[in-house]
């Protein structure tokens, strides 16, 4: 399965830097090379492409360093380095298995998944005629979870473009296969989301990501403050919707991806921030299954413009 990528390197070099069309054009083809490479294989590049950004860029490699030395998760130096070089090969192979989770065949894509606990719990809150929130943090290969839901159920799913435009293609192409629906990250996404868990449908939402001003309240995370969203709570409380977190582990040597389906046993907290540090400690144990593959490197503490304001006040 080898791909020879000289011819593509010598039209890489031959259009240069001003011919950015073409350039773009032939990143996807790279990528789409990529997708054929076992995962065994790409797993092994991601290890060494991790390190290379780490040793490439100081703010990125500080930030890991610091967000898991004040995780709490460490219980020495010499614990907390052996965790930093595990992050540091799991969020290169987060990055390098994106070809083969978007541009392999659906079903090939499937067959990457090796083992499934939990999902009798969900069939069941179906039955039930329940809407279903799923909540996928920044842990293991979050691309396939939703890919393996919309083969059993419609999920929607909220969509926001990249920064790298030239993944946005097999992106879309890659996540919007089986039952998936694809919302912006704006208020008409917020809209389809409410839509589907009010018709006892499915959504997928990223629990930890940093939500702008005013969609979020400071709740502790791995002990330090973060600005978090409270979409979840209103979802639920609008729709009745059950939540249920979700986890696909990475398994070593390329072997493919367990996943992980856990119902919150409870309703979230009416207020706020009870709910958001409820949502935080429930995320956080779920990151200590295998804490190596939270994505450490995620900006998870920044501040959104005028959010300090909010703690200070709070």
């Amino acid at each position: 399965m080898p791909v020879s990528l000289t011819p593509a390197l010598s039209r890489f070099r031959e259009r240069g830097k001003g011919n950015r069309k073409a350039i773009f054009y032939d990143m996807q083809w790279f990528f789409r090379q990529f997708a054929r490479l076992p995962l065994s294989w790409l797993h092994a590049l991601g290890i060494a492409t991790g390190w290379l950004v780490y040793w490439s860029s100081s703010s990125y490699a500080a930030r890991m360093r610091e967000n898991i030395s004040r995780s709490g998760l460490c219980a020495s130096p010499a614990a907390c380095r052996q965790l930093l070089h595990q992050a540091i090969a799991e969020a290169g192979k987060s990055v390098l298995e994106l070809p083969a989770v978007w541009l392999r065949p659906y079903e090939g894509v499937l067959k990457l998944v090796r083992k499934v606990e939990g999902w009798d719990k969900v069939g069941a809150l179906a039955r039930e005629g329940r809407g279903i929130l799923f909540l996928t943090p920044h842990l293991g290969c979050f691309e396939i979870s939703s890919l393996f839901i919309a083969s059993h159920m419609p999920i929607t799913i909220l969509y926001r473009p990249p920064k790298l435009r030239w993944t946005e293609p097999p992106m879309l192409a890659g996540r919007g296969r089986g039952q998936v629906s694809m919302a912006p990250t704006d208020l008409k996404g917020v809209k389809a989301l409410l839509k589907a868990l009010k018709h006892n449908q499915s959504a997928g939402i990223l629990p930890d990501q940093v939500p702008g001003k005013g969609d979020g309240v400071w709740a502790d995370f791995f002990g330090r403050p973060a600005y978090t969203m409270t979409l979840v709570q209103r979802l639920q409380q609008s729709t009745g919707a059950a939540l249920v977190l979700v986890f696909a582990e990475r398994l070593p040597g390329g072997r493919g991806y367990d996943l992980w389906f856990e119902p919150l046993p409870e309703a979230l907290p009416q207020d706020a921030t009870q709910a958001a540090r409820a949502l935080n400690a429930a995320v956080e144990d779920l990151a200590r299954r295998n804490p190596a593959q939270y994505l450490w490197s995620y900006n998870r503490y920044k501040a959104p413009k005028g959010s300090r304001e909010e703690m200070e006040t709070a």
